[in-house]
């Protein structure tokens, strides 16, 4: 059984490209050249509904199809990963997620994950997510720094999953934008969908898009960028990133929209996390500091 299928025609700017060379730059960086090879071998990919090699040369007008087949649970293993871990009972605990870890694994990338390092500390976690995602309730994107919560019942993730569906749950961030913006705070209500021409990104679109609501609030302007706290009203995929892009002050070092300047990510760092306790039923906040690169950054523009 298959847990994704793409498509794709190729065009001429295409033409004569390796297959496996073709698929990494069209597929989602999850899957690795290795992987998508290993497909190619287990014929996963077809050419014109035929099986092709890796190095198959791309013709204008060939249809491509990728079949990524369901995981399987010899595929999340027990990882012995370091984990800074806030606050944990018998129901859930919280962590501070460090920029560069994954949430959860996925096709193409097994190992390294905030799961495999919950499933070598936990014993227990809820299975309401499936094989992939065991105790996973949100996820914060690989490059974010910041709080996550993760249940370790079935009873504690249904109850945080409301919470998040009813938004009810306090997520607020940090983030280091371009420029100085200019108002004290403001709200951004501008729809967010699949960008039209980079399947890779999203971005503001009045078509075929979902209501994306973003609150923001200046904490302090420095020559060239600003610190802001932002509040979620909703939670889309690349949110906070598209909704800044789009305004003029694109976060520092976020290459995919618009302003790498030599940074190793994205300045954003999930701050804030409050929720009510599925159990106690008392509401529970947690707050952070600044990650470390961050630090650094306004450092350097004090001194």
């Amino acid at each position: 059984m298959e847990k994704e299928v793409f498509e794709f025609r190729i065009r001429e700017e295409d033409k004569n490209k390796r297959l496996d060379k073709f698929l990494v730059e069209c597929l989602p960086k999850k899957f690795s050249r290795s992987f998508i090879q290993r497909l190619i071998s287990d014929k996963k990919i077809l050419v014109n509904g035929a099986i092709a090699k890796s190095h198959h040369k791309m013709n204008t007008g060939e249809s491509i199809e990728v079949r990524i087949p369901e995981p399987t649970e010899s595929c999340i293993r027990k990882e012995a990963i370091s984990l800074d871990i806030i606050y944990e009972d018998e129901y859930l605990l919280v962590v501070n997620k460090p920029a560069g870890m994954v949430v959860h694994p996925a096709p193409g990338n097994y190992s390294g994950t905030l799961v495999n390092a919950l499933l070598a500390h936990c014993k227990n976690l809820s299975g309401i997510g499936g094989i992939l995602k065991p105790g996973i309730v949100h996820r914060i994107d690989k490059p974010t720094s910041g709080f996550l919560v993760v249940a370790k019942t079935d009873q504690a993730h249904k109850s945080l999953a409301k919470q998040f569906k009813d938004k009810t749950v306090n997520r607020v961030y940090l983030a280091l934008v371009k420029g100085l913006v200019q108002l004290d705070n403001d709200i951004i209500e501008l729809p967010i969908g699949r960008h039209s021409r980079d399947r890779k990104k999203m971005a503001v679109n009045f078509v075929k898009s979902k209501t994306a609501i973003t609150k923001y609030k200046v904490l302090e302007r420095f020559k060239d960028f600003t610190l802001l706290e932002l509040t979620l009203g909703t939670g889309r995929t690349h949110q906070i990133r598209v909704h800044m892009s789009y305004i003029g002050h694109p976060l520092l070092g976020d290459e995919k929209y618009g302003a790498r300047g030599g940074l190793d990510r994205p300045m954003l760092h999930a701050k804030t996390l409050g929720f009510i306790h599925p159990v106690t039923k008392k509401y529970v906040e947690f707050n952070s500091e600044l990650p470390q690169d961050m630090k650094e950054l306004i450092s350097n523009k004090h001194s």
